[in-house]
């Protein structure tokens, strides 16, 4: 099956240029993220994320250590965005997400990286931390396809959403791969300091599976359109994990692809903070993996 993104369409009907000038227009009283800092940007004020109008990218290269559907042969052509809308204090990227490690760049710089990671043979674009970053991807997006862009993009996310955000990507991006990472709110504002992740993490969820649906492929295994749910399984449950699942099977789909990881070790704040400072129980995780196995995912 031959595949088209779909911002192709709207940039051929004009409509993407009306859904950048809709997302810069944000920058001016930011409200991207469910924080709504209600900054000026675009005047240098910086709220949460500490981020104001222009890009701030760690590094972009091919990654071969997402999943098996993204990297195929040619590597996802990953973007790490500095800074975070949650902190995190297990976070496994912490020098960029909360250290604010990386370079400020224009966004035509920006559409340059699109371009050559496509040149070098990436399957597509993995845009790691982007909801800061949104008016200024789908400016750069603008930007680049006149010069041949036509990958795939890939929406990276913590899953602390707006809807109203994710409404503006709707025909623009293709694959969303969020984290479910808790079932209460408790630990996340505990772990992650923010007090209403479970309400826009599931709508978010639900808002993504709407516009994308299940998975799909082309002939040699690589996602072309859907949702791709990453769940990050914490020491003594954290994250809730039955709960997570459950909720995923009962209102999207057991059909969506669904990964379930196991990497977890103590990162960043957590070697000082129990029971963070450990490793996750194997027999707990194997026990998540049967139940995955056995609602069909």
């Amino acid at each position: 099956m031959q595949f088209e993104p779909a911002y192709l369409r709207l940039y051929r009907s004009g409509e993407l240029a009306e859904r950048v000038a809709q997302a810069k227009a944000i920058l001016k009283k930011c409200v991207l993220c469910p924080r709504c800092c209600q900054v000026d940007r675009t005047r240098g004020e910086k709220g949460f994320c500490r981020s104001g109008a222009e890009p701030i990218v760690s590094s972009f290269n091919p990654h071969f250590g997402e999943e098996p559907v993204l990297v195929g042969s040619g590597g996802s052509g990953t973007i790490f965005f500095t800074n975070c809308t949650l902190a995190c204090i297990y976070c496994q990227n912490y020098p960029i997400s909360q250290l604010g490690n990386g370079n400020v760049y224009t966004t035509q710089e920006l559409a340059r990286m699109y371009l050559r990671l496509q040149r070098i043979g990436c399957h597509n674009i993995n845009f790691v931390t982007p909801t800061h970053f949104v008016p200024q991807i789908l400016e750069a997006l603008e930007l680049a396809i006149p010069e041949g862009f036509n990958l795939p993009l890939v929406y990276n996310t913590s899953g602390y959403e707006r809807v109203e955000t994710l409404r503006l990507l709707d025909g623009i991006f293709d694959i969303y791969m969020p984290d479910i990472k808790y079932a209460s709110n408790e630990m996340a504002q505990k772990y992650s300091g923010v007090s209403d992740y479970v309400e826009y993490n599931r709508s978010a969820l639900k808002e993504m599976y709407r516009q994308v649906g299940i998975l799909q492929c082309d002939e040699q295994g690589i996602a072309q359109r859907g949702l791709l749910v990453r769940h990050l399984v914490l020491p003594e449950n954290i994250s809730g994990s039955e709960d997570c699942i459950r909720f995923l099977a009962e209102e999207l789909s057991p059909h969506i692809h669904l990964a379930l990881m196991s990497q977890y070790f103590p990162a960043y704040k957590a070697p000082e903070t129990p029971p963070l400072n450990q490793r996750i129980d194997r027999k707990h995780f194997l026990n998540l993996a049967r139940m995955v196995k056995q609602i069909g995912f």
